[in-house]
């Protein structure tokens, strides 16, 4: 009563066996995976090269957005706080 039977020793090495040889049939090559080359339609397109680092475009847009950004914040909010102040407080 102490172990496993032969019959139950044959079954748990085989069974080692098999999930060995499964995992290993789980590693990828260094080939895998082998996708298909993408073929992207026009709109997909110009935003792929839209979107390159250091791209024009993204220069001008980021400036774009820089020059939005300090002018809200140091132009149109403190502008309206003032009007604010003078118009009800004044």
């Amino acid at each position: 009563m102490g172990g496993y039977s032969p019959e139950e020793k044959l079954r748990l090495q085989q069974l080692r066996v098999l999930r060995r040889r499964w995992l290993r049939d789980q590693e990828l090559s260094e080939r895998e995976p082998v996708l298909p080359p993408r073929r992207l339609g026009p709109v997909a397109a110009f935003w792929e090269r839209f979107l390159q680092p250091g791209s024009l475009w993204r220069h001008q847009v980021f400036r774009l957005y820089r020059a939005g950004v300090v002018t809200v914040t140091h132009l149109l909010l403190p502008s309206w706080v003032l009007l604010y102040c003078v118009k009800y407080h004044i």
